[in-house]
């Protein structure tokens, strides 16, 4: 049984009262009962007319109280969704049913003022870290990409999703840190070399970017791919700028060093310059010195080598001729052929060290064959002594220093004998020094070998020469004596000694032939040994002047002392001779 409330009683007993006084009044007026029904079934009516206006009011207010609790409930479940699992953090539980309308109403409607507080935070939280998000995005790609509003009704506000933007964003704060320090190293870099070539930083950055020199703190430095690819290649072309900086210095440097040389620069001059000297000492890398590498340091440089190559040329005429003189007194020492292009007529040719060093070491490759041809030459010198010493009538006189000469007698036959296997052995050494040097060996501009050649073939022509002088003498002996047997007489020893053959050859007092200094063929019997000296002389007219070398010919055929007759003593200097007609 459903419970009276106090209100109810208190309107029912109001209502009884108010009828009791109703019917008393009509009493006193004297209404008949049809007439009290009527008024009291229309005024039943009034009240049950008033009764339903009530109740349908009272569900209208009922119906909208459901329809906010049920508004604020989805909001409220929106609100959880959007913001993530929240219902830890409600103890009231909102699905409680039991309670009325309003009371529903009242507990979930501070709940959803609160998350929607909550919300409005969580948004400022997204809008700050997506700004930040891209904004270096912007940064990074060169491109300003800000979003001026945010669709966050479409977004995930959840502390997992705000997690994943604060990852992303530390992520790209990671690599904007990187790419600044990456800029920021590059800049110095730039700096640096730029401070070395002595070339204007601000301009040279500001061509790749404005903002890597900009003076406006609002303006952030730029770091996008861009940048750095602009940076990278400015790098590479200052570097490649100052190796071929310092090449050229280099090259400068070592031209004036050659030239302080040359030129015999004082200290002071050099210390104008020292800056430079102190450079190339130093590797590329470790040039780090303010303007070290600038074009003013270049062209001072240049023209200090321009100067001095001026001042050289000035002495250069003395200085050649000076070399020049050096060199061919080496040559003629040597018997080197000196290079035509220092000869006088080309005295502008630069005979350098290098030339000078080479013809000394050429030399000193030469030195053996050069003093085995001066013993041999020695031998020839004493050769030619002897044929002189065999024509003095008087040397074996008792005068004084006789004892003197037969002893160098002895000692030039030693020699002479030893001429042959001299001669061979030069050969042979000439030879092995031709096929190391892979050149042949000239002597004055003459081959040796081709010298040596001859003076054997020459000297060989003259031995068979002697040996057909024996034979004929041996037949003027032989008629000689035919004619002593017949006649009885003999030649007159002056006639004998007077005679001269019609071949062209001299008595010599000793049986010797010694030829004419006329110089003949190599097949002609009378053609005289010439030694490298004279043969020289003969194939070569370079500086004839300055050599005057002994050309006088050898006579390398001794014949003895009692062989002293002719064909024309035995035959043509007697009357009656049977040669004569």
């Amino acid at each position: 049984m459903m419970a009276v409330s106090p209100s109810t009683v208190r309107t029912a007993t109001t209502c009884n009262t108010l009828l009791r006084e109703l019917q008393q009044i009509w009493m006193d007026i004297g209404e008949n009962e049809a007439e009290k029904d009527r008024m009291l079934m229309e005024l039943e009516r009034e009240c049950l007319e008033v009764y339903r206006r009530k109740v349908d009011e009272a569900a209208t207010a009922k119906a909208r109280l459901h329809q906010a609790v049920a508004a604020k409930e989805a909001e409220l479940a929106t609100l959880i969704a959007a913001l993530g699992d929240l219902n830890t953090h409600f103890p009231i539980n909102i699905e409680n049913k039991s309670s009325s309308l309003k009371a529903q109403l009242a507990m979930v409607t501070p709940l959803v003022e609160d998350l929607k507080v909550k919300k409005e935070e969580r948004i400022k939280q997204f809008a700050d870290i997506k700004s930040q998000i891209e904004k270096i995005n912007g940064e990074i790609s060169g491109f300003s990409q800000f979003v001026d509003s945010l669709n966050l009704e479409e977004q995930d506000l959840s502390l997992r999703k705000l997690g994943e933007y604060q990852s992303h964003l530390r992520t790209l704060q990671k690599e904007k840190s990187e790419r600044l320090h990456k800029v920021l190293a590059h800049v110095n870099e730039v700096h640096s070399m730029c401070s070395v070539l002595g070339l204007d930083f601000g301009k040279t950055i500001s061509d790749v970017h404005p903002s890597l020199h900009g003076t406006s703190l609002e303006q952030a430095t730029n770091i996008s791919d861009n940048t750095l690819e602009g940076l990278e290649n400015a790098i590479l072309k200052l570097k490649t700028e100052k190796k071929v900086r310092f090449q050229k210095l280099k090259d400068i440097a070592a031209s004036l060093f050659e030239l302080w040389q040359i030129m015999d620069s004082t200290r002071e001059e050099k210390s104008y310059f020292s800056k430079i000297t102190s450079v190339i000492r130093l590797s590329e890398a470790e040039i780090v010195e303010p303007a070290a590498l600038s074009l003013e340091v270049i062209e001072q440089a240049s023209q200090e080598v321009e100067r001095l190559s001026k001042l050289k040329a000035s002495r250069m005429k003395e200085l050649v001729m000076k070399r020049r003189s050096e060199l061919e007194a080496i040559c003629l020492k040597t018997h080197i052929e000196p290079d035509p292009s220092t000869a006088i007529d080309k005295s502008n040719a630069m005979i350098d060290s290098a030339q000078i060093s080479k013809v000394k070491d050429e030399a000193l490759s030469r030195k053996e064959i050069m003093d085995r041809i001066e013993r041999w030459l020695s031998a020839c010198e004493e050769e030619r002594w002897l044929e002189d010493y065999n024509l003095d009538q008087n040397r074996y006189s008792a005068g004084r220093g006789a004892h003197l000469s037969l002893k160098r007698a002895e000692r030039a036959r030693i020699a002479v004998n030893k001429i042959p296997t001299m001669v061979d052995n030069l050969i042979s050494k000439t030879i092995a020094w031709e096929n190391e040097k892979n050149k042949s060996f000239l002597y004055d501009g003459v081959r040796l070998v081709t010298i040596l050649e001859e003076y054997k073939l020459t000297r060989l022509q003259k031995e068979e020469e002697k040996k057909r002088f024996r034979d004929q003498k041996k037949l003027q002996d032989l008629l000689l004596t035919e004619r002593e047997s017949i006649y009885g007489s003999k030649p007159s020893p002056r006639r004998a000694s007077s005679f001269r053959m019609s071949n062209g050859h001299r008595g010599n007092g000793n049986g010797s032939m010694t030829p004419t200094p006329r110089r003949n063929s190599v097949a002609s019997p009378t053609m005289e040994p010439m030694t490298p000296r004279s043969y020289s002389g003969r194939q070569n007219g370079y500086s004839k002047e300055m050599r005057r070398l002994t050309t006088a010919p050898l006579n390398f055929v001794a014949i003895p002392k009692e062989d002293t007759i002719s064909f024309s003593s035995v035959y043509g200097s007697e009357p009656g001779s049977p040669l004569q007609n």
